[in-house]
Formats: structure tokens, C-alpha cells, sequence
């Protein structure tokens, strides 16, 4: 069962002026259930987006960086082609030819050019892409296709997700009112390198091309890239913000100015919130866990700190436990890579008992009370490193039986 998370509620899901979304069953490797979703955009829409890091990407994750870097600014994107049950990676020339017959077909049946079109595949690598499936599939999206669809869009995007993920907001930014709608998917090879994580958020506001680029960048930066189930970064990860320009309101050019910045802002909360949720509903998470490592020289060697602790079986075995076996915690913030870390001055704790200081165990820890902490269904492990003023967060969960069962069986 997710952690604390439950399925969004269609109508709190905004509609987002310039976008339309169609679902429907093709069929791609299971039947009877959503795999194939068709996000249309009007003319002139501004997109962006950021990919895996992993050298083996996937088919559709080279597509979609091409086509980005092709496309005429005064025609924008005009939709999104995104299926399930298949990655279409690790499959070669003949993948790369399968994402382009994909958005061949979706670009024929919108009148526009197939540059126009971005693919994106979650589901087994190494298989090859169903297209005719998806091509057949393709109109009855197109038929379907409706502004206030976001909460079947999140459904239809699932692999061994348990529960959609959804998220939407509406903020001020100078006179007008803008729309923010996102969704996600992603529970398990999650460990974004910026994963199979697939996120997307829509907004109505008028942002210039690189502005755009810049706030998707921004917002995976302090959303996406902090969150870790197993450690591995997948094939198929994308992250893609679309903004329509439909909003009331002079564009926003210029990345000093306060429309910008609560403009970025609000794009990272919607990301956030949508990361977080991903965690939650990890493949058989018990536990949410936020790791928090503070007063480190630089964000960057915080972040490192608190992806060992985050990334560690041993710590996520033991918090599935309930087991306050805290050594554990202290062996990954010393191998974390931070070559001249003083450890004496380090000062551990566990939502607020503290556990450890001056290079060992704190006089005043008792075991029950890390135990009382560890049988939460939410814990903050917070690390003071005492070096500096620099933070970072990163958000995990713990491991458990039903992680290894629900990979075990993957593919059955």
C-alpha cells in the first residue's frame, strides 16, 4: 500500500487551456488496461524537457531530443505520443525506427510534421515496440481527446505504479491567474539522472523557449533527482514541461524578474509534489523516508551525503525492520566521498532524537526511542555535518520482501 498517498481526485485536476488528452487500450503487451495516451497541443506551445543520463537511453528518449532541437519556435510541439508496456530500449537501429513510424502516424493524423511529435515508452527494455498496436490505437486517442482528462492520462501512464499520480495548483503571477497540471509515473528503477520515471507538467502561462528550459532543468534539479527507490537509473526517463502561452498575461522573458521566479517556483512545488509521490508509492515501500543532511560546504556534497544514506540496502532493509541498527547510517556518510569530512563534529539524529555525535553513539540516545521513530510510517534522518551552511533533501523509501517479489515477477 502506498505510504499516506492516495489517488488524486479527477476534479481537483485543472484543465490546461491549449492542451487535450486522449487515452485508450492498444493493447501493447497486456489487454484491458489504459497503455497509450495522446497529449495534443495547440500551435505555438512552448516545450522543454530533461532526460536520462543512462548511456543505453531509449529509442524514444534520442527522438525526443532531436526533435526538441529541430522544431520551429512558431509552431511548437504539437503533441505527445506516450505508451506503456514496452521501453523501446535497448533495441537498436530498429527502436529508433519504430519511435519515428510512431510519431509518423500521430503527425499524419494531426496534419502536421512528424518533428512535431515526441515520443515516450515505460515498460520491459528490450522488447520490441508494438506499432501497428500503437497506430491503430492512435485514433481512438484522437476521438477521445478532451481538456479534463489528467486523471485518466496519470492511470494510463502506470507500469507496477499502485495508485495514479497527479498534482495541480493555480498561482498568481503579476495580474493573472495561471493553471499548472502535472502527472507522473515511476515505483520502481527509480533513481533519476537528469529514470523508469516519466513526469509531465502543463501550464497555461506565457514563458519564453529558453526560460522554459531553464525552469525544467531547475525544477528536475530539486524534485526528480532526489528521489531514489533502488538506485537505478533507468533507460526511459523524461521529465517535459509544456507551456501554452493561453494565460492573460505579458510573456515572461527575462530570468531576473519576479514573474519568472514565481513562475519557476510553482513548477517546482507541482514537480515536487509529484516526486514525493513516486516514493510513496514505491515498489512495496512501507515507509517514506526524507533524509536531510544540513550545515555541509557545498549543496552538492550534502546531496552526495544524503544519496549514500538514501541509496543504502542496509539503512532500507533495517527501516523496513523497524530496527534502529543507526551504525549503518554513520558506514554511508563516511563512504559518501567526501575526502576531508571531519566525523567528530557530525551529529545525527532521527526525526529529533539525537543519536549520534563526536564520532559515536550520544550518551543521552536510547535504543527505544530510535526504535518509537523507525515504526513511523514517516521519518526524517537529519545529518548536521557542522562544516559549512550549505542543504540539501533527498527522499527514499524503505525495502522490503515485496520489492524483490514485484521484480521477481516483472515480466509474468
Amino acid at each position: 500500500m502506498p505510504v499516506n498517498l492516495n489517488p488524486p481526485d479527477p476534479q481537483t485536476l485543472l484543465p490546461v487551456a491549449g492542451v487535450e488528452l486522449g487515452i485508450t487500450q492498444a493493447g501493447i503487451r497486456k489487454a484491458g488496461r489504459k497503455d497509450l495516451l495522446l497529449i495534443k497541443l495547440d500551435v505555438g506551445a512552448r516545450v522543454a524537457g530533461v532526460f536520462t543520463q543512462n548511456r543505453f537511453c531509449a529509442a524514444p528518449v534520442v527522438v525526443c531530443r532531436q526533435h526538441l532541437s529541430m522544431v520551429d519556435p512558431g509552431q511548437g510541439i504539437r503533441a505527445l505520443v506516450i505508451n506503456t508496456g514496452v521501453a523501446n530500449a535497448g533495441t537498436g537501429k530498429e527502436g529508433l525506427a519504430r519511435a519515428r513510424q510512431t510519431c509518423a502516424d500521430a503527425a499524419q493524423l494531426l496534419g502536421c510534421n512528424s518533428t512535431q511529435i515526441l515520443p515516450f515508452s515505460t515498460g520491459v527494455i528490450m522488447e520490441p515496440l508494438p506499432v501497428e498496436r500503437i497506430a491503430a490505437g492512435l485514433p481512438q486517442c484522437i476521438a477521445a481527446l478532451k481538456a479534463d482528462a489528467w486523471a485518466d492520462a496519470a492511470q494510463a501512464i502506470m507500469t507496477t505504479d499502485t495508485i495514479p499520480k497527479a498534482a495541480s495548483c493555480q498561482v498568481q503571477i503579476g495580474a493573472a491567474t495561471i493553471t499548472l497540471t502535472g502527472i507522473a509515473k515511476g515505483a520502481g528503477m527509480i533513481h533519476p539522472n537528469m529514470a523508469t520515471m516519466l513526469g509531465f507538467i502543463a501550464t497555461d502561462a506565457a514563458v519564453s523557449q529558453p526560460l522554459v528550459k531553464a525552469a525544467v532543468a531547475y525544477a528536475a534539479q530539486r524534485s526528480f533527482n532526489r528521489i531514489t527507490v533502488d538506485g537505478d537509473t533507468s533507460t526511459n526517463d523524461s521529465f517535459m514541461l509544456i507551456a501554452t502561452g493561453k494565460a492573460a498575461m505579458p510573456e515572461i522573458v527575462d530570468a531576473k524578474s519576479a514573474e519568472y521566479l514565481a513562475f519557476r517556483d510553482a513548477i517546482t512545488a507541482v514537480a515536487t509534489t509529484l516526486a514525493q509521490a513516486i516514493i510513496r508509492d514505491g515498489e512495496g515501500a512501507t515507509k517514506f523516508i526524507t533524509v536531510k543532511v544540513e550545515a555541509g560546504r557545498s549543496e552538492e556534497e550534502c546531496r552526495k551525503v544524503a544519496l549514500a544514506i538514501a541509496h543504502s540496502p542496509l539503512i532500507k532493509t533495517a527501516f523496513f525492520a523497524s530496527d534502529p541498527n543507526l551504525g549503518r547510517i554513520l558506514a554511508a556518510i563516511g563512504y559518501a566521498g567526501i575526502a576531508d569530512l571531519e566525523v567528530e563534529g557530525i551529529e545525527l539524529y532521527l526525526d529529533d532524537v539525537l543519536v549520534a555525535e563526536h564520532g559515536g553513539r550520544s550518551p543521552a540516545y536510547q535504543e527505544a526511542e530510535g526504535q518509537r521513530v523507525m515504526k513511523q510510517a514517516e521519518i526524517t534522518v537529519r545529518v548536521v555535518l557542522n562544516r559549512g551552511k550549505a542543504a540539501a533533501v533527498v527522499w527514499t523509501c524503505d525495502l522490503s520482501h515485496d520489492y524483490v517479489s514485484i521484480n521477481a515477477d516483472y515480466r509474468s
